[in-house]
């Protein structure tokens, strides 16, 4: 009878068998794939085996893992909240900043909301990201081994499947916090539609649809997140795997929790994420300044050209082009992606590390 059990970065397997010690042979091998600890063990057919499995299960794993990955995306976001709100009042051409670029946003908002401005929306960011940062690394590690397990699927390209699946179970459970979010940002003081978090709550679901309301954009949301998700995951992995087999000692460190276990060191985490941000807004970014225009909705005065994503995406094409519409704020979005990224793909392994995950 053989045996294969697998030692991944985020999960122990513990094999008993009552055959004599003399019946039974196991190996040990890193796979660059996976980058796990594989375990195989061979009994002989004369010896009579018994095997438990995973040892019992961590009922507080999937709660650790999801603080940690509620604390990493708080960190991020909070990291770049200023750039964030810049970024949504250029796409959506806000009519008291659509004039100005990135730098001169940057410079007017605090001259005419004061330095808290570059901050509006943060709040309801904050509700939104923690649980959506929890449930999409939660989700990735989960939906990972789920393809490995039970479909076979591994290598590197179950990275790029499990972080998509991932981006668009986020998406899902937190839209309705996002959209929020998006509207009190868009606000201009002075100019206020909405008094706050409650009030934008109430006033989207009795004035627009109910429950609807607070899902448009969802869509392009989606079909943006699948792509966005899935390379940041898949660039960040595949960087951290190829460092790790090809040069333990120059990038790698013994993990805080368990000293058999490399993980990155702080500087490369925080490279590998950048470029991972980088690569994955790239690609999703025109289907982002179609989300935010149908999530603003009533907000813009051209909202009855935006009810579906091919129409905002042909409206704003048509009407601005290419780089000053389906790319505009693309230059805000590098600045802003790249150490968002990184921060919540270093805080997230390190909080791996605090939270016993290793």
């Amino acid at each position: 009878m053989r045996l294969t059990a697998v030692i991944a970065d985020d999960a122990s397997v513990a094999l008993k068998s009552s055959a004599s010690p003399s019946a039974l042979k196991t190996w040990l091998h890193w796979s660059p794939d996976t980058g796990s600890m594989a375990i195989e063990a061979s009994v002989s057919s004369a010896g009579q085996s018994q095997v438990s499995g995973p040892a019992q299960r961590d009922y507080y794993y999937w709660f650790r893992s999801f603080v940690a990955g509620g604390v990493a995306g708080c960190c991020a976001k909070t990291t770049i909240a200023p750039l964030d709100r810049v970024k949504i009042l250029l796409q959506a051409h806000n009519p008291h900043y659509k004039h100005l670029g990135v730098v001169a946003t940057l410079r007017a908002v605090p001259k005419k909301e004061g330095f808290l401005g570059l901050y509006k929306g943060n709040g309801a960011m904050m509700v939104r990201i923690f649980p959506y940062g929890a449930i999409q690394f939660m989700a990735f590690d989960n939906y990972k081994k789920l393809l490995s397990t039970q479909l076979g699927i591994s290598g590197h390209i179950h990275r790029l499947m499990a972080g998509s699946m991932a981006g668009m179970t986020a998406v899902i459970c937190t839209y309705p916090l996002d959209v929020v979010r998006a509207r009190l940002a868009f606000q201009v003081t002075g100019y206020h539609r909405y008094t706050g978090i409650g009030n934008a709550f109430q006033t989207i679901y009795l004035k627009e649809g109910g429950i609807s309301g607070f899902y448009r954009g969802l869509t392009p949301t989606i079909i943006g997140m699948a792509p966005y998700a899935g390379f940041s995951f898949f660039t960040f992995g595949t960087l951290k795997s190829l460092g790790l087999t090809h040069f333990p000692e120059l990038l790698g460190k013994p993990s805080l929790d368990n000293p058999d276990v490399l993980v990155l060191k702080t500087h490369v985490n925080l490279l590998c994420g950048g470029v991972a941000g980088a690569i994955a807004q790239t690609i999703s970014y025109p289907l982002d300044v179609a989300r935010r225009r149908m999530q603003l909705g009533v907000v813009l005065p051209d909202s009855d050209k935006c009810l579906s994503l091919t129409k905002t995406l042909k409206h704003v094409y048509g009407q601005y082009g290419i780089k000053k519409g389906l790319y505009r704020g693309l230059s805000l979005n590098y600045i802003r992606c790249v150490p968002s990224q990184a921060v919540a793909f270093t805080t997230y392994e390190f909080m791996k590390q605090i939270l016993h995950l290793n």
